[in-house]
């Protein structure tokens, strides 16, 4: 995938908050995580197709998941995770590795499904949590339809959410990233993403108390 995705970007035209906080003057010293994926990044940039190829095994799922539960569409969302890559392809000779990969990841990703929403000019199906349906046991019949209309239901519910909302519930819950990350993405401050949080949550709660 990573030969067509290189083959695809030249030929296209446009294409812990609760953590103990360490010793004011052991700060500077202390070591910085290492960003795997960022490491890889530099090295696309030399021209390492293979490092190409390790992202995308990493982060096809995830940014798939992201796209389908914001289109509803499985087409629509492999062909904004490939765009994604070729965008990230493009831009290797720029990188600079100055926030976590996943927050540069996302906001790419985040850019173009808002660009895809302003394009059909009409509001996006909503994301759900996954997370919120794993209660259910489907090893029935009767439990995989109750799955079904749990989903629907999600569905219904989720597309009155805003798109900061949707987006900073996805993020936090389906990607699992902080609320920090989550910021930088979208360029909001920390308190105004965890408001859409709160609002997005309660305003889910109002919802599907009326539709189940």
């Amino acid at each position: 995938m990573a030969t067509a995705i290189i083959n695809s970007a030249s030929s296209s035209r446009g294409l812990g908050a609760f953590a103990e906080q360490a010793p004011a003057d052991n700060v500077e010293d202390a070591p910085k995580p290492r960003d795997e994926d960022a490491e890889l990044m530099m090295a696309v940039a030399k021209g390492d197709e293979q490092a190409l190829a390790q992202l995308i095994r990493k982060w096809q799922g995830p940014l798939i998941n992201f796209f389908y539960r914001s289109l509803n569409s499985v087409e629509q969302a492999e062909d904004l995770t490939q765009l994604v890559f070729v965008r990230l392809y493009r831009a290797a000779h720029s990188y600079q590795p100055v926030a976590r990969f996943s927050t540069y990841l996302f906001h790419i990703a985040r850019r173009l499904l808002i660009n895809e929403f302003r394009r059909r000019q009409r509001k996006p199906l909503e994301t759900m949590d996954p997370a919120d349906l794993r209660a259910v046991d489907n090893s029935s019949g009767r439990d995989q339809q109750r799955l079904f209309e749990l989903e629907e239901a999600f569905q219904q519910a989720l597309v009155k959410l805003t798109e900061d909302q949707r987006t900073a519930i996805l993020l936090l819950k389906q990607q699992e990233l902080s609320y920090e990350e989550i910021a930088e993405i979208m360029h909001q401050s920390v308190a105004a993403v965890k408001t859409h949080i709160f609002r997005g949550r309660q305003k889910l709660k109002e919802i599907l108390s009326k539709l189940m």
